[in-house]
């Protein structure tokens, strides 16, 4: 089952990646207490992902943070190493946490996954774009398969 607006986010463990390294992370400390604007890709270095999404929520942070998010983070079924190197990359630093959700626990507990077998993926996470308010989901905005309309940096100003 899907996660819906009002549902609480369930708590699994996440990798913060950090300029120390990996921090391992509950879910449920990372939520508490603040609004996150959260979205999820499903995976670092691809092309849209690279392109439009990340950088989108990097150019509109402060306005993100403007609006009342505390702070903004990515999750992504690739491990803390290489969200680390994509956030390096892509200038994000300061900016967005990345949330490495290596099993893919979180996007199954969210009932968020999709296949990418077809491409080498395996299992991902979906594209999604969430306002997360002291753990509950406040909005949730799920992608079509191949879509990059409704999970965007943008998308998610205009609603707040």
């Amino acid at each position: 089952m899907t996660i819906q607006t009002g549902d609480r986010v369930p708590n699994v463990n996440l990798v913060k990646a950090t300029a120390e390294g990996p921090q391992p992370v509950s879910s449920d400390e990372f939520f508490a207490g603040r609004r996150v604007a959260l979205f999820s890709v499903p995976g670092a270095f691809t092309p849209t992902c690279s392109a439009r999404h990340l950088p989108g929520f990097v150019e509109r942070a402060d306005e993100l943070k403007a609006k009342g998010v505390d702070e903004i983070a990515c999750t992504a079924v690739n491990d803390a190493f290489v969200l680390q190197a994509w956030k390096e990359s892509a200038g994000a630093e300061g900016k967005v946490t990345m949330l490495a959700d290596g099993n893919g626990e979180l996007a199954q507990a969210l009932g968020l996954t999709m296949d990418g077998s077809k491409f080498g993926l395996g299992q991902r996470g979906q594209r999604w774009s969430a306002i997360v308010d002291d753990g509950v989901i406040e909005s949730l905005n799920v992608e079509e398969p191949g879509a990059f309309a409704v999970s965007s940096a943008d998308y998610l100003i205009e609603r707040l």
